[in-house]
């Protein structure tokens, strides 16, 4: 009978999500707020719909009560956020909360299916990070912020020397971990420092370019970045720490949001090309200085040949696609875990293993939703300095999201890059509602410009 169920709820939760990423997209033909309503409330019930759906089969498969105790806990959770956002920030964009839970939902659905602890901790992260971060999009529209926030702009240089010395003291104390990540222990709490780097780093290039575009100002960003990137992509040897493969997601991450902002600040395309010229460049050196590198780009490109060792983690991720099909093997029916470390970096080849490619392809475009709505925010801020940030935070989000599903999928080199808001671990957890927050503000600020301009006018 179990089984029966299982086979049937794979189909239920493909529905479910096709209807919720349908809505998703359909949203953008509305303009009138009702219409628009009408499309959220669907999407929320989809949510909830789905998530009880999954955690009911999480609990007739594993047959632990705790499992209902937990499912319960993140209703609330999610019931509660939802509706205080709604209360304190009507005019927030309804449908990137709704990404957000989503995005919750489908993380704490597999890792509780993977790790049940893991779950319960990723779940207590994810608590904390909301409360923390509620506060962000308040800040940034109250009138003596406003006032002050132009005062931030002109600082660039203390969110650049804070993020590089962030990294400087990965590189002095940082440890490792499968080799895919640098963290930092303190107070026996571990965090990765570059998820937040990324946040200063677009506030310090988007300050710069702020006060100008000029041959100087553009020079001394690029040197800048140049550090941030150049950091990421040390060589320590000694410590048998090799950087370049552990944090080479963090570097691409840094190098190609700063491209797309400068662009954007300067509609350069001379700067455009030649900046991926240069990368690209960068690249070939590399590959040719360091034998790590080719090691790496070898396990990518035909990881068959070394199946035990450095191939392993890659052709075990793409078994576990091929075996889940279109429509999967259903909750408990596949065998993610012969991936390592899956609940993190290859979380993604998990959901397609259990809940299938057409699943797995919705969270895909639920993603590319969000970085839609950074993005049309972006192009309709008014102020350079606030269109920056939305720019700039929209590809941090975007290329985390592409390096993720790239190395999984091996159409690129894995990275060590987590799936915001689904894979595993705190700091990008907290990283991401801080992005989530300062996009929601500024979306915030912008329809209250809205309201204010019609109300001079009418």
């Amino acid at each position: 009978m179990v089984n029966i169920v299982i086979e049937v709820s794979k189909y239920l939760l493909i529905l479910l999500i096709a209807a919720y990423t349908y809505w998703n997209f359909s949203y953008f033909r509305f303009r009138d707020p009702w219409q628009q309503g009408r499309v959220c409330v669907r999407q929320n019930a989809a949510m909830f719909l789905l998530h009880f759906v999954a955690y009911a089969v999480l609990f007739l498969k594993s047959e632990d009560e705790r499992v209902i105790l937990f499912y319960l806990a993140q209703v609330v959770f999610l019931a509660v956020y939802l509706e205080l956002y709604k209360v304190f920030y009507p005019l927030r964009s309804r449908l990137l909360v709704n990404n957000m839970c989503m995005l919750l939902c489908i993380g704490f659905v597999i890792l509780t299916r993977l790790d049940f602890d893991k779950a319960i901790r990723q779940f207590v992260i994810v608590a904390v990070s909301a409360l923390i971060t509620w506060i962000i999009p308040f800040t940034m529209i109250i009138p003596y912020v406003i006032d002050r926030t132009w005062q931030l702009a002109k600082i660039p240089w203390v969110y650049g020397l804070i993020g590089l010395a962030l990294l400087l003291v990965v590189c002095v104390i940082g440890n490792t971990s499968f080799g895919a990540q640098l963290s930092v222990n303190i107070a026996g709490i571990a965090f990765q420092p570059s998820e937040f780097v990324k946040i200063l780093f677009v506030f310090f290039t988007a300050c710069m370019f702020y006060r100008d575009t000029e041959s100087k100002t553009i020079i001394e960003t690029t040197v800048m970045a140049a550090a941030y990137v150049s950091i990421n992509c040390e060589i320590r040897e000694s410590a048998q720490v090799l950087v370049l493969s552990k944090d080479l997601g963090s570097a691409l991450i840094f190098f190609l949001t700063y491209l797309t902002m400068l662009f954007v600040a300067t509609g350069s395309y001379l700067y455009l090309f030649s900046g991926l010229l240069c990368g690209s460049g960068a690249s070939v050196v590399a590959y040719w200085l360091f034998a790590h590198v080719r090691t790496r780009v070898a396990a990518w490109k035909n990881p068959w040949a070394d199946i035990d060792n450095r191939g392993y983690q890659i052709t075990q991720s793409l078994f576990a696609i091929g075996t889940g099909g279109w429509f999967g093997m259903g909750l408990y029916q596949g065998m993610p875990y012969k991936i390592p470390v899956v609940e993190k970096d290859f979380v993604f080849a998990a959901i397609s293993e259990e809940l299938g490619g057409i699943f797995a392809l919705c969270v895909l475009l639920i993603c590319l939703g969000c970085f839609l709505q950074f993005v049309l925010l972006a192009a309709q801020m008014q102020a350079l300095f606030y269109k920056l940030i939305a720019f700039g935070l929209a590809m941090v989000y975007a290329v985390q999201v592409f390096l993720t599903v790239g190395g999984v999928t091996k159409f690129i080199p894995s990275t060590g890059v987590t799936l915001p808001l689904v894979s595993y671990g705190g700091s990008s957890v907290l990283s991401t509602f801080i992005i989530f927050g300062v996009i929601q503000g500024l979306y915030i600020l912008k329809q209250n410009d809205e309201e204010d301009y019609e109300e001079e006018f009418d």
